[in-house]
């Protein structure tokens, strides 16, 4: 190249060269389409596709990882008990899947996704915030409308039109809403001073879920199947305006988060001989809680962050997974992904190649699994 009037100096710095990388490294190759138009195909093309489709990839594969894995996997030790060795206890033991998802998300779409993954049992903690419950009962009553995300609040004031990004929900929603819940916690409060039951958080949410008797809830699938909800920030939201109503009309009802607390990671810390996967949807409080309940066993086997928060301000939102393996809650033996991306696109994508794809296989399974 000198010869041919090229500086050796720069020849030098732009033809650095390569080592030779390990034989297997995965290539670089998009789905071609000319295959024709396929689900699976496309989805199994993303972990060679770069960038966040790689990371979705890897997320689809750490969640197949979390829902395949059984007791009988892991070898007997000497710590073994027996009750724990047995071949039938072993095989039908699973991983514990926590999953927990912001309030936006069931105002969404996203809704129906986890309903699915609840009256399916293939989830077994779900831990939201006060809208993440509120909004699904709310649509039991009245439908959220698709809008637009430049919509003028004021405007929007005026006719009764409440927005949550490009979705609109009419205030007369809120107003169902009050009509259905006051009598509830009428009851509720007579059976706090009459039979002396201690609320909590996840007790009125399975409350409320027996009381919406409607199969297209989450929470209605969650009180049928057992499922326990947690929710520290229950007043967070329209409940806790109704809540906050009610104190003025029947004053006296109370709510123990302490009590929930303890059994939020007794969850965790008593999972064993299970492994624990978590899939968090967003950030805020429930990723805080549920991996925050993890750090009592020393960390989750499994993780899957899907968000758009970034790390560089220090939020536990934004945190990468290496970030709580540091805290002991994800275990230093994990592999865990965080996917940088709207989840109203991304888990539906997910679900379609993990959980609905074992539905049979985990239908036939769970009646006996522990």
């Amino acid at each position: 190249m000198e010869g041919e009037g090229v500086p050796g100096l720069a020849a030098e710095a732009v033809l650095v060269k390569s080592e030779q990388l390990p034989e297997g490294t995965p290539q670089i190759r998009g789905y071609d389409f000319s295959q024709g138009c396929n689900l699976d195909h496309l989805m199994d093309a993303m972990l060679f596709s770069g960038f966040q489709a790689s990371n979705l990839g890897k997320a689809v594969q750490e969640v197949n990882n979390m829902i395949k894995w059984r007791l009988s996997d892991d070898p007997l030790t000497s710590d073994t008990s027996p009750e724990h060795a047995l071949p039938g206890f072993r095989s039908k033991t699973r991983t514990k899947i926590f999953l927990g998802f912001t309030s936006n998300l069931v105002s969404a779409g996203v809704r129906e996704q986890i309903r699915y993954l609840v009256q399916n049992r293939m989830v077994d903690v779900l831990v939201t915030t006060a809208g993440g419950v509120e909004e699904d009962l709310i649509k039991c009553m009245a439908p959220t409308y698709l809008g637009d995300f430049r919509l003028k609040g004021a405007e929007l004031r005026v006719k009764g039109l409440n927005r949550i990004g490009n979705m609109l929900v009419p205030n007369s929603n809120y107003c169902a809403f009050e009509e259905w819940i006051m009598p509830i916690l009428d009851k509720m409060l007579v059976e706090q001073q009459e039979d002396g039951v201690n609320w909590t958080p996840s007790k009125m949410i399975d409350r409320f879920g027996k009381e919406i008797n409607n199969p297209d809830s989450i929470y209605y699938w969650a009180h049928r199947n057992g499922i326990p909800v947690y929710c520290p920030p229950l007043t967070d939201g329209s409940i806790g305006d109704m809540l906050f109503f009610h104190s003025y009309k029947k004053p006296g009802l109370r709510c123990d988060i302490v009590e929930d607390i303890r059994r939020m990671n007794d969850e965790a810390l008593k999972a064993a001989p299970r492994r624990t996967g978590v899939i968090i949807l967003g950030g805020g409080v429930p990723k805080h809680h549920i991996c925050n309940a993890n750090l009592m066993r020393n960390g989750a086997d499994y993780a899957v962050y899907v968000n758009t928060a970034q790390e560089f301000d220090g939020s536990d939102s934004g945190a990468h997974p290496d970030e709580a393996v540091s805290w002991g809650k994800i275990k230093m033996t994990a592999t865990p992904v965080k996917l940088c991306g709207d989840a109203t696109i991304l888990f539906p994508l997910i679900v379609s190649q993990t959980f609905a794809k074992e539905e049979q296989s985990w239908a036939r399974g769970c009646e006996d699994a522990p």
